[in-house]
C-alpha cells in the first residue's frame, strides 16, 4: 500500500429469520471488498446523513426490504487496497427487524448484484466478506450467550 488513504464509515445490517442470514453478492464496482463475496446489506453513510438513514436506504437500495427496528450492536474498523485506492473502513454493525416483502436490489448498476437469505449452518467463511465474517461472529456470539 501507499499513497493517500480514504476514510470511509458505512452501516450494516445483520437481518436473520428462520436462521437464515440475509445477504448481498458485491459487484466489480464494490469499493472497498471483492466481487463475488457475499456481504451485509449496507454502505456508506453519505454526508449529512445520519447512519440509522443511511442504513434504512441501503437496505431498500440492496434488498428491496424496509426497516422497521435497528439496535447498533458493534462497530469495526478495516483497511483494504481495491480498484487503485487505499482504503480505512470504519463498520457500524446493527441488528435489523424489517418488513416483510420480496428480495430484490432495486438500485441497478451499484455495488450489489444479488441478495438471498442463506442458511446460517451452511456459510463459509471464504465465500464471505470480511464485514460479514464479523457479522457472522456477532450473531455466533450473541447465540452462546441465550
Amino acid at each position: 500500500m501507499g499513497g493517500r488513504m480514504r476514510s470511509r464509515v458505512s452501516a450494516y445490517a445483520i437481518a436473520v429469520t428462520q436462521e437464515q442470514l440475509l445477504l448481498t453478492q458485491l459487484t466489480d464496482s464494490s469499493p472497498v471488498f471483492e466481487p463475488g463475496l457475499w456481504h451485509l446489506p449496507g454502505g456508506g453513510i453519505d454526508p449529512r446523513e445520519q447512519p440509522r438513514d443511511a442504513l434504512e436506504r441501503e437496505l431498500y437500495e440492496e434488498t428491496g426490504r424496509e426497516l422497521v427496528d435497528a439496535r447498533l450492536v458493534d462497530a469495526r474498523t478495516y483497511t483494504a487496497h481495491r480498484l487503485g485506492v487505499d482504503r480505512h473502513l470504519v463498520g457500524l454493525f446493527y441488528l435489523v427487524d424489517l418488513k416483510p416483502g420480496p428480495l430484490a436490489v432495486t438500485k441497478a448498476g451499484d455495488s450489489t448484484g444479488a441478495v438471498t437469505w442463506m442458511p446460517l449452518s451452511g456459510l463459509r467463511e471464504s465465500r464471505l466478506s470480511p464485514a460479514a465474517v464479523d457479522g457472522l461472529g456477532l450473531i455466533r456470539d450473541r447465540w452462546k450467550r441465550t
